[in-house]
Formats: C-alpha cells, structure tokens, sequence
C-alpha cells in the first residue's frame, strides 16, 4: 500500500501541476481582449470619437466651399429709365424725367434657403422744366430666392425713404420709394467677381406735397461674393 501511495504521489502532483498551467493559460487568455472599462477603454473610445468628429467637420466644410456659399455679397449698379413719368412735380406733368441711377446693395440678412434682406442706397437725377433735381434713397429689399443658392435669376421688391438733395422750387423734400425688381446674376466670373443685370418699377410718392413719379429701369453691375 505504501508502495502505492509512493506511485501515486507523483502522478497526482503532476496532474495538479498540468492543471495548473491550464488554468494559468486560461486566465491569461481572458486577459488579452480590450477592457470593457478603465482607463484604457475610456481612452481609446474618446479618441476614435475625436476621429469622427474630425472627419466630419472636414466633410461639412468641403460640402460648404463646393455650394458655393458666401457670407458676404455686395453689388454696385448703374441704370437709367427707358421709360417714365412724373405727375404734379412743378408745373405740368412731364414724361422721361428719370435720367442716370446709381447705387449699392449689400446683404445684411438671410433667410436659409428662401430668401435675402439687402440694403440698397440709390442716387438719382431728374430733369424737369423747372430744373434738375437729385435725391438719395435708402430701401429695404427682399429678393428670392437666396444669393447662396446660386440660382441665376432673382426677383425682389424695395421700399425706404427718399431724401432729395437737390429739388426744385415749392416742392417737397422727403418721398416715399418702393422697387419691384427682376434680374439675373452670375458669381465668380473672375474669381469672387460677377455680373448683374436687372430690370423693373421704380416708383416715388413726395410726403410733403401731392408730386409723384414712376419708372421703368434698366440696370447692369458688378456683384462681389467674399
């Protein structure tokens, strides 16, 4: 029996032993997969995160340059009436007393994908019997649809008020404006360079006295997309 217990003290250590190993290289296996928590895992889920983000924003700002979209649009426009008519300004009514037209539109406000608010100011001069007069106006116009959407044509109406720097004799100083407006404009010509060409009413009530005025335009420019 004790010769037995010799034989088999060997063998069981051996068994325990084997055993061992294999539980070692268990555990050891269960141990090479990535945590799901710690440091570690905390680590490389807030940089793959990064990683997207990054990815994305570089996307989002390549998706913006390729529409063509400009925070800034500025136009510079001269005209003059093919036809017009004033009514009640000095003595008699007259026909064509608009002459040249100068002005500027920048945009100060948009409504994404419908429509823009623009600024426009406006010189022009008048030849009456009276004599000449010049007035300065200053509108409010909406045009559609938005300059971003790089659509060729455009449609808009205006209104502001109308200061007369120059005015012939009894007359009033002050009138009411208000565009309607149609035009086609085309960016980046020459570089950040474009063109405009627009057509429409220009129409002007004095507050001051009953003279009234009203024009149909002709008008080409220069449009700055930056």
């Amino acid at each position: 029996m004790a010769r037995f217990f010799s034989l088999l003290t060997p063998v069981l250590a051996g068994f325990f032993f084997c055993s061992s190993l294999c539980l070692a290289q268990a555990v050891e296996v269960q141990d090479n997969p990535p945590p799901t928590v710690g440091k570690k895992r905390a680590t490389e889920y807030f940089l793959k995160r990064k990683q997207v983000s990054s990815s994305s924003s570089s996307s989002g700002t390549r998706q913006v340059s390729s529409s063509g979209g400009d925070p800034r649009y500025l136009a510079i426009h001269v005209g003059g009436f093919l036809d017009s008519t004033s009514y009640n300004w000095g003595h008699r009514d007259k026909r064509d007393p608009g002459l040249l037209n100068f002005g500027v539109s920048y945009r100060v406000g948009e409504w994404v994908n419908s429509m823009d608010l623009l600024f426009r100011a406006e010189f022009t001069n008048f030849k009456l019997d009276e004599g000449r007069a010049q007035k300065l106006s200053f509108l409010a116009l909406l045009t559609f649809p938005d300059a971003n959407s790089r659509f060729p044509l455009y449609f808009g109406a205006g209104l502001g008020p109308g200061i007369f720097t120059k005015q012939i004799k009894d007359e009033s100083a002050l009138a009411l404006d208000y565009q309607i407006v149609a035009g086609a404009r085309f960016f980046d010509v020459l570089d950040t360079l474009g063109f405009q060409f627009e057509v429409g009413l220009k129409n002007s009530v004095h507050l001051l006295d009953d003279g009234q005025f009203t024009g149909f335009f002709m008008g080409v420019g220069a449009v700055f997309s930056f």
